[in-house]
């Protein structure tokens, strides 16, 4: 039996409904964390699995299977996205790549800058905690909408958000992995040779593809490179070429990518498994009276709020208006200062990249603490605003 999809809109579904699932996941988290189940909300996370010995040895944490193992299916849904996007949608073309990867290089600049400006005394190093977009949550704001909201505006979150996810996988690449050893980054290379001999010989078993995969992420994680951007590379390695042997079709053109088959397989798993645990397991941050005063008075905190709540909508309104006026890029129709600010706030949703970039980027558990709080509370700011915004602009 065939089974018919259409890509773009069982995404942007899957999408909205996802945000919800994950703030009612962290939610979970948030209070647990803060009932008289908290100890063993914790201990259940700090406890360890080990696998293996000597020089194959794996030993995690329950919090790092969630954070380095499971998120790796997150990025490779990721990876698919970029590589969708790259090579078939939004920003296949320069024209129409322009104004949001423009608009995406000042939503990251402003809210680091932003940050620096305020905490480069105390953490110089959590300046790429600002930057990060949650696509789930921000695509999720602005279905709720409905018709009220542009469909060239969701198409451009869309995309910003997708160069957001570039910007931050290099971030996350280059400046939060340390120690490398050149040993294992040979072992990672060559997986990824197995990979793509696989790729030429036009191999198609999820299994023999899983086998190299583990490969490659296992030669990361030991390298010092984190580990979940073996999902990114797997993803971006992906073909985006017509899928021979899959019972599924598209129900506006019938025929089905690699891409568009493997996110159709992966995507549900990673909405509505991955990311929900990765939310109920990263924002349980015990709240008490000390707590809330520390985050008030941390230039962190303070940091990260601004970064997001203003960093976010101003970069992304002044280099799309620059982008016009330099005749770099276009505007289209629903397009204006006013639709750019509120979508601009949209972006200042980091939430669950945001979080994992915290984590990487603060070493100890208080600032780490810190840091997740003053993600929450951004992202909801940043979301009342923006549907603050899109309702009183729509009035107009």
């Amino acid at each position: 039996m065939t089974t018919r999809i259409s890509p773009l809109r069982d995404f942007l579904g899957r999408e909205s409904t996802s945000g919800l699932l994950v703030l009612v996941a962290a939610a979970l988290g948030l209070i647990t964390a803060n009932s008289p189940l908290s100890n063993r909300y914790f201990s259940a996370l700090d406890f360890q699995v080990a696998v293996g010995s000597d020089w194959y040895l794996l030993e995690l944490s329950i919090l790092k299977v969630i954070n380095y193992l499971l998120m790796s299916i997150f990025f490779f849904v990721v990876g698919l996205e970029i590589k969708r996007e790259l090579t078939s949608g939004h920003l296949a073309s320069m024209k129409k790549a322009m104004l949001p990867v423009v608009a995406a290089l000042g939503g990251m600049l402003f809210p680091a800058l932003i940050y620096l400006a305020i905490a480069v005394s105390v953490a110089p190093a959590g300046w790429g905690v600002p930057v990060a977009t949650d696509i789930a949550l921000a695509v999720g704001l602005l279905t709720m909408l409905g018709p009220s909201v542009a469909a060239s505006l969701r198409s451009f979150l869309l995309a910003l958000a997708v160069i957001d996810d570039i910007g931050a996988i290099l971030i996350i690449a280059f400046v939060y992995s340390t120690g490398i050893s050149f040993s294992w980054l040979a072992a990672a290379i060559i997986s990824i040779g197995f990979v793509a001999l696989l790729k030429k010989t036009r191999v198609t078993s999820l299994a023999v593809y899983s086998l190299f995969a583990f490969t490659l992420w296992f030669s990361l994680y030991k390298t010092g490179v984190h580990p979940t951007l073996a999902g990114v590379i797997l993803g971006l390695m992906t073909p985006n070429i017509v899928h021979e042997r899959t019972k599924i079709e598209d129900s506006d053109d019938g025929s089905v990518s690699v891409i568009e088959w493997l996110e159709h397989k992966f995507h549900p798993l990673s909405t509505f498994f991955v990311v929900p645990i990765f939310a109920f397991a990263n924002t349980g941050v015990a709240i008490t009276s000390d707590s809330i005063k520390g985050a008030s008075q941390s230039l962190i905190a303070w940091g990260i709020f601004f970064g997001l709540v203003i960093g976010k909508p101003l970069g992304v309104l002044f280099a799309a208006l620059m982008a016009r006026k330099l005749k770099v890029a276009e505007f289209s129709d629903g397009m204006n200062r006013s639709s750019l600010l509120a979508t601009g706030s949209a972006a200042g949703i980091g939430f669950t990249v945001a979080i994992f970039i915290a984590n990487l980027a603060f070493k100890d558990s208080v600032e780490q603490d810190i840091a997740v709080l003053a993600v929450i509370v951004a992202s909801v700011v940043s979301a009342l605003l923006s549907l603050a915004f899109f309702k009183l602009f729509a009035k107009k």
